[in-house]
């Protein structure tokens, strides 16, 4: 007789506990809130250590060592750890898409800026400034007029050199106009080894590759910019910032399709294809991220962490606190359970598999040795890289459907999409 009310009393706990957990389920407000305070701490740790890059630089500059260049080489990688994290708020964010390219624009023709090896050639019929050497002369011919490039600013870097021509590739500005600056060209191919500038090419008193003093100067003002660069997206992030106010015009369905185009593209186009793919297809070491220094390895594993941290809603600082709070995943495991689920394992999938490109790296097999022709071992663990990227992509299709959100278009890649275009 006392067992029909306990049966009831258990039936009763459960659908209760079944209510609470449905009326967990976040608002969306309440998870594009948690988005927009992880873009808010991810540019954030991005101005701060590039802060840390250029003390890095100042003393490198005061006393231009092998050890002192050493300590801004290590300042530049560790400035791209939360750099790379916040490359998910691309694509979907147009404020970030007008911007990104002043601060991680790639590939760069780098006889704009300085001087380069023979190998690199005299000459392109793509863009006349192939070999400007702008640290070696105060004069830049552009549309058959001399203009004035004595000053090195801030102000010359961005107004005037970045994208001179209208061509992309001449990239003046952010990261890899400094680390072509620290480190200069890498000049092993698909061996082992990175770009070995000597210090000497930045002391005033014994001078290496001539232009000392302007070479300083344009490393100096490349770094000051980035930094002003830096301190604008995070403006756009913080309460009433344009990048907040943006993403809240668009409603909730529109900011929801912003977040999963950034997550989509970046996996798939972008990181997966652009960046992975298409340099592995090549066996070409001029298609790597990173290619002066030899971190992309890093690059990637933080670019595909990113995407985590935005569905997942958690970010790690720099300084080891925790932004967390509603999450896309939270959202989608009371609508499609199963779907968040599959997504969640994947995202794991492809953070192991870009472990062991780190893994490899640390042994001497950077990404350019791995996508070395021949290095059929290597070429793998790189393939395992591009298979978890595109199918954590399908999964992101998946709550892109489950979500009932329409007119999506994630960016694509030929190297995936029309491997043949690649070779024409």
């Amino acid at each position: 007789m006392q067992i029909k009310p306990l049966v009831t009393t258990i039936a009763l706990a459960t659908a209760l506990a079944a209510s609470a957990a449905q009326a967990a389920a976040p608002s969306t407000s309440a998870v594009l809130d948690t988005y927009s305070d992880i873009a808010l701490a991810t540019y954030q740790d991005s101005l701060s250590t590039a802060k840390d890059l250029q003390s890095s630089i100042n003393a490198f500059l005061t006393n231009p060592t092998e050890a002192t260049l050493k300590q801004a080489r290590e300042a530049w990688v560790a400035a791209r750890v939360p750099y790379q994290q916040s490359e998910a708020y691309r694509f979907g964010n147009a404020i970030v898409d007008d911007w990104e390219g002043r601060v991680n624009a790639w590939p760069l023709d780098e006889g704009l800026i300085d001087y380069v090896d023979g190998s690199y050639g005299e000459e392109s019929e793509e863009n006349d400034q192939y070999r400007a050497n702008i640290v070696a002369n105060t004069t830049l011919k552009v549309g058959g007029k001399d203009v004035d490039v004595s000053k090195l600013t801030p102000a010359l870097i961005s107004e005037t050199l970045h994208e001179v021509d209208g061509i992309e590739a001449n990239v003046a500005s952010g990261y890899h106009a400094i680390e072509f600056l620290l480190w200069g060209q890498d000049l092993n191919g698909t061996n082992p080894g990175a770009g070995n500038r000597p210090a000497t090419d930045f002391s005033l008193d014994n001078c290496s590759n001539g232009s000392c003093d302007r070479r300083r100067g344009y490393l100096e003002a490349a770094t000051t910019l980035l930094i002003t660069d830096l301190e604008e997206m995070v403006g756009n992030w913080e309460e009433n910032g344009a990048a907040r106010k943006d993403l809240e015009a668009k409603g909730d369905q529109g900011a929801l399709a912003t977040i999963l185009t950034g997550m989509g593209s970046l996996a798939y186009g972008e990181l997966a294809g652009e960046r992975t793919k298409l340099g592995l297809m090549l066996h070409d070491p001029e298609e790597e991220h990173d290619c002066f220094s030899d971190n992309t390895h890093w690059s990637h594993y933080y670019d595909a962490k990113g995407i985590k941290n935005v569905y997942l809603g958690s970010y790690t600082r720099v300084d080891g606190s925790v932004v967390t709070g509603p999450s896309l995943s939270d959202l989608v495991s009371h609508k499609a359970p199963a779907i968040d689920k599959e997504l969640r394992g994947k995202l794991d999938k492809t953070e192991q598999t870009a472990q062991v490109m780190v893994d490899k790296a640390a042994m001497g097999q950077t990404f350019d040795v791995l996508i070395g022709a021949g290095n059929k071992e290597g070429n793998q663990v790189v393939q395992n890289f591009v298979d978890a990227l595109t199918d954590e992509t399908k999964s992101i299709e998946a709550v892109i459907a489950a979500l009932d959100l329409d007119g999506i278009e994630l960016e694509g890649s030929d190297s995936l999409d029309n491997p043949s275009a690649v070779f024409e």
